[in-house]
């Protein structure tokens, strides 16, 4: 099923209110996001250059550190969309459960897809997808076994959306090789999933495939002025991140005296075992707070990070704890 988090709509058709009313905690966006800068008017009213586009590739280079070839795209659920039109359909095997769009889209172009739930059995598959870490869940695979993997298979698409607070995970240094495509997400981590922007970092080669579908304005021009700055803004990202650590610490000890257990999760989100996760997701809406569950588990739920003081002390009052005086 193709089903994601951030359907508020569902929630205030079921659960009533307006979108102001509501915290969406269903995705893993930041909900602190990064102040928009003032942009010029021919950010807006002129088609985008490939001067701009550059300067927003090599900031994106020097921010993930890699000497790889970079594809800004309108995010990476747009380089999920191209990637099984680079060659002619195959064997694809998805490290799964996972974020659902993968299997999803290789299917939509004819991959014969198998959806598995050990790393050994990517080996051998004409492309092979792990998003790394893992969402829901936040497993991890180790670098020096992302690399064997490449080795064995045609293709290997590592989605790391969700590794920014954790960059020393990140295969970006190492990208750039034949057949293996590292995937980044702008929005979630920038808290800015409005803006359309993600990157695709390979080798050029697979780059130009891939280029040439999407098109020679690929990226919007807000895009490009808001990605480059934010890119650059090391001070920012360190201060995100710092506050991150505290936040998931403090996130998981409401939903472990609400009786709830960690499953794993990353900086940006958390995962629980609730006794009926759709029970606990109607629980929460009725204080109009909004979660994720999943189709294909009965207690899993998936929190984001409340982005304000207020929104904490909703969240606590809604899983019965005292809120914070």
């Amino acid at each position: 099923m193709r089903d994601h988090g951030g359907n508020i709509d569902e929630a205030i058709a079921t659960f009533g209110g307006d979108a102001g009313d509501w915290i969406d905690l269903s995705t893993g966006i930041n909900r602190n996001p990064y102040p928009i800068p003032q942009l010029p008017a021919s950010a807006w009213t002129d088609l985008p250059t490939q001067t701009a586009k550059q300067a927003l590739c090599s900031v994106a280079a020097s921010a993930y550190g890699t000497q790889a070839a970079v594809l800004p795209l309108a995010g990476a659920q747009a380089a999920i969309q191209l990637i099984p039109r680079l060659v002619a359909p195959g064997d694809a095997r998805v490290l799964a459960p996972t974020y659902n769009e993968h299997a999803a889209a290789l299917n939509a172009q004819g991959w014969k897809v198998n959806e598995v739930a050990r790393f050994e059995e990517l080996a051998g598959a004409d492309l092979a997808v792990i998003v790394n870490p893992n969402n829901p869940d936040g497993n991890r695979i180790e670098t020096g076994a992302v690399l064997r993997l490449a080795e064995q298979v045609r293709y290997l698409i590592v989605d790391e959306s969700f590794v920014d607070a954790r960059p020393e995970y990140s295969i970006a240094p190492l990208a750039g090789r034949p057949g293996l495509l590292v995937l980044r997400s702008f929005g979630k981590f920038y808290g800015l999933a409005g803006l359309r922007l993600g990157f695709v970092l390979g080798h050029p080669d697979d780059l130009a495939v891939l280029s040439d579908l999407s098109g020679p304005w690929s990226v919007s021009g807000p895009a490009l002025v808001v990605g480059s700055a934010a890119l650059a803004d090391t001070e920012w990202q360190r201060a995100t991140i710092a506050q991150f650590a505290g936040d998931a610490e403090r996130l998981d000890q409401l939903a472990v005296a609400a009786g709830w257990q960690l499953v794993g999760g990353t900086e940006l989100f958390r995962t629980y075992a609730t006794p009926s996760a759709v029970e606990a997701q109607r629980m929460l809406a009725r204080h109009h707070i909004w979660s994720r569950v999943f189709p294909y588990s009965a207690t899993w739920m998936r929190l984001g990070l409340p982005g304000s003081e207020r929104e904490w002390v909703r969240l606590q009052l809604a899983l019965g704890g005292e809120a914070a005086s």
